[in-house]
């Protein structure tokens, strides 16, 4: 690494250190640390939700996949219309109808507290593993690039993002979220236009060796749902953005802390809409590193040439190929992915903690200092709860695969209850208990059971992605059809 891009590197991290921390004084109440005294501009709020959702996973894995594979990931980005729209018409009216800092109030509204702890507990799992994923995923680039060690810039990041984040509250939070974003999307096209126009034979050379491979394809059209297949995708997208849009504490926090309905729907929707010219534009990247590698732009080293290391070709490329100072960008554009979305987990995990359990079931009327005290100490648990399980993923062989079988077992009930609640009139607690215990039922037995047994021996040939879809389905089927059944009789 060059001095210039480790400079452009430390200046962004001290500089959003700094920034976000600047914050402390307006950060003073419960209200302005979870909800910023809703006086946060609409565009922020927007860039915010957009940062949350675009992980350092997305950063690199999607170049990753696109180059190995074709275009089949973008089928993913093709169904947050039909998310968002949903979230637009129906949830952001319900939280801001709720008024509450914590999505899973409505939940005890609907079903009773038992409801409400299920789900924020199933919350703070979910983003433990998060957390600790991208966390690791950070440093494992980083030490790639630097050689630095991977526990100590775990630990060095995972407390900057703690910093500022316990000093400036969600007003830190999205203000460095809205420049995170920008500071990413301005990496990205950065890369994609040298990219275009450092091959030998010009831009339009990209597209015709991409296209004599199938690079641009979607994925089969076929009804198998044993692979990956365009439908697989899709319907996989429409259940994990209705569940980010839709549920998911890190944004309903955002359309609460908005100033007005049309400022929560806007954000929403802009938001959403915004990461899919974004993740189109990751995986031309994939795809245009693909075709500079095999024009004989630049040489892979012997351990990047195979089938099972895509995701290094584009690290590889922002330390090999760029100008000084430019890899400094895409590094911090790197780290600009995942913090955002780290520091999000931090405030809203304290927000649930505190609205959730501390005045739910210890201290209903907490004065401001008391709430704040919590505030404090749950964000500073949660941090350190965080790098812990990133240090523990070091001697796990893909972090990857064990974020995605966790996070399907912790959150997978989570949206089956709210559409339940959402789209059933009459309440039966009895029928809500049996349809989340039968969907997690499905999601283990679809999680855990090929580690058990043979697929062969349990006829299991479906595809992981359905997991979260026959979860969720089962929970609201079982609960809708014992609401019925209970009104009948």
């Amino acid at each position: 690494m060059r001095s210039l891009d480790l400079i452009v590197f430390f200046v962004y991290l001290i500089g959003i250190t700094i920034f976000g921390g600047s914050f402390y004084r307006k950060n003073k109440t419960a209200s302005a640390f979870t909800l910023g005294n809703r006086s946060i501009p609409g565009w922020v709020i927007t860039m915010s939700i957009f940062a949350t959702f675009v992980s350092s996973i997305s950063y690199l894995a999607l170049p990753g996949s696109a180059y190995l594979k074709n275009w089949n990931a973008f089928v993913f980005s093709l169904s947050l219309p039909i998310a968002t729209i949903v979230a637009v018409k129906v949830f952001v009216p319900l939280y801001r109808k709720v008024n509450s800092p914590s999505a899973y109030t409505y939940l005890e509204q609907r079903f009773g507290p038992w409801a409400r702890v299920y789900a924020s507990t199933s919350y703070f799992l979910t983003q433990l593993m998060r957390i600790g994923t991208i966390l690791y995923l950070l440093a494992l680039t980083i030490n790639s690039i630097f050689g630095w060690d991977i526990t100590t810039v775990i630990v060095i990041t995972g407390i900057v993002i703690m910093i500022y984040s316990i000093l400036g509250g969600i007003q830190a939070v999205v203000w460095t979220d809205a420049i995170q974003a920008i500071i990413l999307i301005t990496g990205a096209l950065v890369c994609t236009i040298y990219i275009l126009f450092n091959m030998p034979e010009g831009p339009g050379q990209v597209f015709t060796i991409a296209a004599e491979n199938g690079k641009f394809s979607l994925g089969s059209f076929s009804l198998d749902l044993s692979e990956s297949t365009f439908w697989v995708v899709l319907v996989y997208g429409i259940f994990i953005n209705l569940q980010n849009f839709g549920i998911d504490q890190n944004y309903v926090q955002r359309y609460i802390a908005s100033k007005s309905d049309k400022d929560a729907k806007r954000s929403a929707l802009s938001g959403g809409m915004l990461y899919i010219p974004v993740s189109l534009m990751f995986l031309f990247i994939g795809t245009a590193l693909f075709a500079f590698y095999n024009s004989g732009a630049g040489q892979l080293p012997p351990e990047l040439q195979g089938t099972t290391k895509s995701d290094g070709v584009f690290p590889f490329f922002i330390v090999n190929e760029l100008p000084a100072g430019i890899t400094g960008l895409l590094i911090a554009s790197i780290f600009a992915a995942g913090m955002s979305t780290i520091s999000t987990s931090y405030n809203s995990s304290a927000t649930v903690f505190l609205t959730d359990y501390y005045q739910r079931f210890f201290k209903k009327s907490a004065s401001d200092k008391q709430a704040m005290r919590v505030l404090y100490i749950s964000s500073f648990v949660i941090s350190i709860s965080g790098i812990l399980v990133a240090i523990a993923m070091i001697n796990v062989k893909s972090a990857l695969d064990a974020w995605w079988k966790l996070a399907s077992i912790f959150s997978g009930g989570m949206l089956g209850l709210f559409l339940l609640g959402v789209f059933s009139k009459h309440k039966n607690t009895v029928g809500a208990i049996i349809g989340v215990i039968i969907g997690l039922g499905v999601i283990l037995w679809l999680s855990l059971s090929n580690l058990l047994l043979s697929e062969e021996a349990l006829g299991n040939q479906f595809h992981t992605y359905l997991t979260i879809v026959f979860g969720t389905s089962a929970i609201f089927l079982v609960g809708f059809l014992f609401t019925l059944f209970k009104r009948k009789k």
